[in-house]
């Protein structure tokens, strides 16, 4: 593999990195609400929109775009999308879209449904769409199923985002009480070992 230069990884192919997940997410948003069909944007572009309402600086950037959607919903949500120029796909067990032909399956629009367990060992299943609220920009889902979905994935990025999320006030320390014994130990956790 041949590494790059610095100069070769300019501030404005950083830039158009973030601006790329942003249209992608504001395309497929577009494409699913011009065919009125219900949708929540989840992730870790749920987490920047929350962020983003306390501190703009603090939002981290993401690759991907996760969508949550009604699993009945998916034929008429693959017709949208494609009419839109992406490309359904299905690998391991996750279906996603592509940007088009030359994308990255980790740049893709990823779907998760509403009210199913992404694994068969999740402890809840992912949350309804009635859990989401109307963002500046899309549909997001509200905070409390977003960080029960954090705790959930467990992965050190979901981690992560509920540190930021914590640092920010959007959760404090009543919040484990809020969910299951098996998250709230997950939270708790994260509470007493910030950066751990």
């Amino acid at each position: 593999m041949v590494v790059p230069s610095l100069q070769e990884a300019t501030w404005e192919r950083m830039i158009r990195a973030v601006e790329k997940v942003r249209e992608r997410c504001a395309r497929a948003v577009h494409a699913l609400e011009a065919a009125s069909l219900p949708y929540a944007v989840v992730g870790g572009n749920a987490v920047a929109n929350w962020v983003a309402s306390i501190d703009e600086g603090s939002v981290r950037n993401t690759r991907d775009v996760d969508i949550l959607i009604q699993r009945a919903d998916l034929d008429a949500v693959k017709v949208a999308m494609q009419a839109n120029g992406f490309i359904f796909a299905s690998s391991y067990g996750v279906d996603f879209f592509l940007d088009g032909p030359d994308a990255k399956p980790s740049e893709g629009i990823h779907l998760l449904y509403a009210g199913e367990k992404v694994k068969e060992t999740d402890p809840v299943p992912t949350p309804l769409l009635s859990e989401s609220e109307r963002g500046a920009a899309f549909q997001v889902i509200s905070l409390e199923p977003l960080v029960r979905m954090k705790l959930v994935a467990n992965r050190r990025k979901d981690q992560v985002h509920l540190e930021d999320m914590i640092q920010l006030g959007l959760i404090d320390a009543t919040w484990p009480a809020r969910f299951p014994p098996v998250l709230a130990e997950r939270l708790q956790h994260i509470l007493d070992t910030p950066g751990g």
